[in-house]
């Protein structure tokens, strides 16, 4: 069996831009207080404020690291398509 190789030349050609940006907030505090004594209790912080101080990372309502909150990303992808003519 010959194998073959086929060479489509287009006439136009197109150009894609593509740019995202995205908005990321940390939301509710999910640290397991009681997770030391077999249970489960969070402690109610509904979003992390960075604290003032040197540790950014710290929040200021609840004083918990920023990783125990939940984390939300917010996309938005916009995409635009210019096609020039070829050879002309």
């Amino acid at each position: 069996m010959k194998k073959r190789q086929v060479v489509v030349k287009q006439r136009k050609s197109s150009y894609t831009t593509t740019s995202s940006s995205s908005n990321i907030r940390y939301v509710e505090c999910q640290k397991n207080h009681a997770a030391n004594i077999g249970g489960y209790a969070v402690d109610g912080c509904r979003e992390f404020m960075a604290s003032g101080g040197g540790d950014a990372l710290t929040c200021a309502a609840c004083g918990c690291h920023r990783n125990f909150h939940r984390r939300e990303v917010e996309t938005e992808v916009v995409s635009h398509v210019q096609y020039e003519a070829y050879g002309q």
